[in-house]
C-alpha cells in the first residue's frame, strides 16, 4: 500500500479576495526569499573573507569523513547573518534553501548544509592563537579592500555596552548600565570599514589595555604598509598616558577627548564668562561657540601636550569640551569640528554592527556557547556580515540615496527578494518577481561588481 502523503497545513486567518477564497500553504518547493543572496555571494568571491578565516583554524577532523568544510561553516554562517538570521538555530531550515546553496556553490538538489549544531562545534573550535591569527587576517582585509595605499588612514576607537545573560566567561556588572555584560572595543576607519573587534569585560579599557590592542593594530597595519600615516580618534577612555606615549614612539597622530578637570577649567574660566556675556548680549542667538587652545598636562603624563577647549554657550548654560593633540596645524575650530566631531560617525558604524547585523547577540546559558572565544569568533562573524554589506553598498553611485542607506534597508530593497529555483540539465534557472520596484539599482551593483577591490 503506497503512502499518504499529506499536504502542509493552510494558513489560517485569510479572507477572500475578489469574492474568492485564499488558500496558503509552504508547499511551493524550490523557492526562497533571499534571491539577493547571489548579489552577497559575488562580493564574498572577491572578499575572500571566509577562505582568509578557515585558513587561521586547524581542523581537527578526518579529512576523508568531512562533509562541510571550515570556509562553507563560515560563509554560510556570515551569509546567514548578513540576510537577518542571526540566531543559529535558522541553519536548520536555511540549510535546505535553494538560494543558500547557490551561494556556496552548490545546486539546489545536492545535499543539505551544515546544521546548527556544525555551526556551534566550529565556534568553539578555535583558541586564542587561532583567534589572534584571524585578527590578523581582517586587517589583512582592510588593507586589501584599497586600490591603492593609501597616504593616510583615519582610525575610530571605541567601546560598546553589549548586555548578556547566563554565564558568560569575560562578563562583568557595570553599575553605570545595572546589567551584566561585555564592553568589547570596535575599530572603524574614516570610511566605515571595519578594522578590528575584541571582546572584554564591561569596564572602562585601562591605559595599558588600550595601548597593548593598538601595539597589535598598528603592527598589523604596518605590516602591509609600513609608511602610512595614522591618524588615532577616540574619546576620553583612551586618553592615558601609556597611550600618548606609545602614540608619539610610533609616530601616530592623534585626537582624543579628555575629561574636564579643575586644571583645566581653570584655563578658561574668563572664556566662559565672556562667552555667555556675549550670547546675552545678542538678541536672537540661540548658541554661541568659541575656542581656546593651550598646554598643560595631567600629572600622568610624561610632558605637556596641546589642549583645545571648545566653549559653547546656550539657554541651559555654559558646556565646555576638551580635545588633546599632537596635530602641529591646523586652528581649534578646524580640529575639533573637522577632525574630532567626525569621530562621531563611528557610533553610526557601531550602531549598524550592532542593530542591523545584532552584533551584540551572544550565546546564552548552555556551557558550550558561553565561552570567550567562541563569543570572540562570533564578533568576528558579525564583521565579516558588516564587510560583505558595505562592500555591495560601496558599489553604489556616489551621489545617490543608496550610497548612505541603512543596511537593513539594503538587506530588505536588495536581499529579501522572492525567487523561483529551477535547475535544468546545462543551467539553473532564477526567476525573480517581475514587479520588484529595484531591478535597475541591482543590476547596476552586479555590473560595478569589477571596481570591488579585496
Amino acid at each position: 500500500m503506497p503512502a499518504k502523503v499529506e499536504p502542509t497545513s493552510l494558513l489560517p486567518g485569510l479572507s477572500p479576495a475578489a469574492g474568492k477564497p485564499l488558500i496558503a500553504r509552504f508547499d511551493g518547493g524550490q523557492l526562497s526569499s533571499d534571491g539577493g543572496l547571489l548579489a552577497l555571494r559575488e562580493v564574498e568571491q572577491r572578499l575572500g573573507l571566509a577562505e582568509r578565516l578557515a585558513a587561521c583554524i586547524d581542523d581537527p577532523r578526518a579529512s576523508e569523513r568531512v562533509r562541510h568544510g571550515l570556509a562553507d561553516i563560515l560563509r554560510f554562517r556570515m551569509l546567514m547573518i548578513a540576510a537577518g538570521y542571526e540566531d543559529g538555530n535558522d541553519a536548520d531550515c536555511l540549510r535546505h534553501d535553494p538560494v543558500f546553496k547557490l551561494a556556496l556553490n552548490q545546486l539546489p538538489d545536492a545535499a543539505a548544509l551544515c546544521s546548527q549544531p556544525t555551526i556551534l562545534r566550529l565556534e568553539n573550535l578555535p583558541d586564542l592563537r587561532a583567534l589572534l591569527r584571524m585578527a590578523r587576517a581582517m586587517v589583512g582585509l582592510y588593507c586589501a579592500s584599497f586600490r591603492r595605499v593609501p597616504r593616510r588612514i583615519v582610525l575610530d576607537l571605541d567601546d560598546t555596552f553589549d548586555a548578556v545573560h547566563g554565564e558568560q566567561q569575560l562578563r562583568l556588572f557595570n553599575a553605570y548600565y545595572d546589567e551584566y555584560g561585555f564592553q568589547p572595543i570596535v575599530v572603524f576607519d574614516g570610511e566605515g570599514r571595519p578594522v578590528a573587534a575584541m571582546l572584554r569585560p564591561a569596564r572602562r579599557p585601562s591605559g595599558a589595555e588600550a595601548r597593548a590592542f593598538l601595539r597589535r593594530l598598528v603592527r598589523g597595519i604596518r605590516s602591509h604598509w609600513p609608511r602610512v600615516e595614522i591618524l588615532v580618534r577616540a574619546d576620553s577612555h583612551y586618553c592615558a598616558p601609556e597611550v600618548l606615549d606609545f602614540c608619539r614612539a610610533e609616530g601616530l597622530d592623534f585626537v582624543l577627548g579628555v575629561a574636564a578637570t579643575s586644571t583645566l577649567r581653570r584655563h578658561v574660566e574668563a572664556l566662559e564668562q565672556s562667552t555667555a556675556a556675549r550670547r546675552a548680549a545678542i538678541p536672537g542667538t540661540d548658541k554661541l561657540r568659541r575656542y581656546k587652545e593651550f598646554y598643560d598636562g595631567a600629572g600622568s603624563w610624561s610632558r605637556v601636550e596641546r589642549i583645545i577647549a571648545r566653549v559653547e554657550a546656550g539657554a541651559q548654560g555654559t558646556d565646555t569640551r576638551f580635545v588633546v593633540t599632537n596635530l602641529g596645524g591646523g586652528t581649534a575650530r578646524r580640529i575639533y569640528e573637522d577632525l574630532y566631531c567626525q569621530r562621531g560617525q563611528a557610533e553610526n558604524h557601531i550602531k549598524a554592527w550592532r542593530l542591523h547585523l545584532a552584533a551584540d547577540r551572544f550565546g546564552a546559558c548552555p556551557k558550550p556557547c558561553s565561552k570567550a572565544s567562541a563569543n570572540q569568533l562570533r564578533l568576528m562573524l558579525h564583521t565579516g556580515a558588516y564587510w560583505r554589506l558595505w562592500s555591495l553598498r560601496s558599489l553604489m553611485p556616489k551621489r545617490s540615496t543608496w550610497r548612505a542607506v541603512q543596511f537593513d534597508t539594503l538587506r530588505l530593497r536588495l536581499v529579501k527578494i522572492a525567487t523561483r529555483v529551477v535547475a535544468l540539465k546545462s543551467r539553473v534557472m532564477l526567476h525573480l518577481p517581475s514587479a520588484c520596484p529595484n531591478q535597475a539599482i541591482l543590476r547596476l551593483a552586479l555590473q560595478r561588481l569589477p571596481r570591488l577591490t579585496c
